[in-house]
């Protein structure tokens, strides 16, 4: 039998569809990255999320490791050039969780420039504030994407309806103009951009990209949303620009305080973080632009196709 292990809690289809196919799945979801390295080597397989690093150090030891599958998107927890290396297949189902991102980067883009989230607060409060929140309309504006991946591409079809200049820039992809967006370059977005949402995966390349010398270059001020990884976003530059107005507010379902697992916020909290909190131009969600009902679903269908599909797989 060709075991699987799993690292942390997935929706039961996967163990189910695993086992149907003739996997043997076992969970180890509590346990230390020190115990999980004494055992690695009896497996065939391992499903994850985000709890623990797939390093070197683990993937040295995982003599019989043929692949990984992370529910979700994100690859930055596995060290994926080394398992290539070592001819480990690594297979993550962004395609499962899409939908979700792109209803709630739309969500995110309303209640931000219509002011819900503050409107409601003051109206139970007992206030009546309209030309305070007087909103602004998507229609006519330039929403620049950044990343058109599966991520930024749903966001892009939901836009077609507010009859908005939908452009993107993605440095690893061309050729992929469609009815919703229009191919542009990265200068461009930083020409011509009202609102701009960033899909990219965190790398060493990503890490920090939207910085202060980031945000400085674009032309008109701008509305920021981030749905893609905390890091992705420097927050001592970003309260900066929403202090000074060139971000006129700010969307974020991601931090750069959260912990490696996404499940909570960790360290102590700087003053650029505490302002953050303070500010009614800004949104904050706990890392749930992807984490619908429909998307657990689908995530788990998405990996489970690609794993026992695979010819690589079928043939070792």
């Amino acid at each position: 039998m060709k075991k699987v292990l799993f690292l942390d809690s997935v929706h039961p289809l996967i163990p189910e569809e695993l086992s149907a196919h003739g996997f043997t799945c076992d969970f180890f979801t509590e346990q230390s990255k020190e115990e999980l390295m004494k055992i690695v080597d009896q497996y065939f397989g391992i499903i994850i999320r985000s709890r623990i690093r797939l390093d070197k150090e683990i993937l040295g030891k995982a003599a019989g490791l043929k692949f990984i599958g992370r529910v979700g998107a994100g690859m930055e927890n596995i060290d994926v050039a080394y398992a290539e290396e070592r001819n480990i297949l690594c297979f993550n189902s962004p395609e499962g969780n899409r939908d979700a991102v792109g209803e709630h980067t739309t969500g995110m883009l309303l209640s931000m420039m219509n002011h819900l989230n503050r409107a409601d607060i003051q109206v139970r409060e007992g206030k009546w504030n309209r030309e305070e929140n007087r909103g602004t309309e998507i229609k006519g504006k330039t929403v620049g994407i950044i990343g058109y991946g599966n991520m930024g591409s749903a966001f892009a079809q939901r836009l077609r309806g507010f009859d908005a200049t939908v452009i993107s820039y993605d440095k690893y992809k061309t050729g992929y103009s469609d009815g919703n967006t229009r191919e542009t370059t990265l200068e461009e977005i930083f020409g011509s951009a009202d609102i701009v949402s960033i899909h990219v995966p965190l790398t060493e390349e990503t890490r920090f990209m939207c910085d202060k010398k980031f945000f400085s270059t674009f032309k008109k001020n701008i509305w920021f949303i981030n749905t893609s990884r905390g890091p992705v976003v420097r927050t001592t530059d970003l309260a900066g620009q929403i202090r000074a107005g060139k971000i006129i507010a700010a969307a974020l379902d991601v931090l750069e305080y959260e912990d490696t697992s996404f499940q909570d916020l960790s360290g102590q909290f700087p003053e650029a973080f505490r302002f953050l909190l303070s500010s009614d131009r800004v949104i904050l969600t706990p890392h749930i632009a992807g984490w619908t009902a429909e998307s657990e679903v689908r995530l788990a269908k998405v990996l489970v196709e690609k794993i026992v599909n695979s010819p690589e797989l079928k043939q070792s």
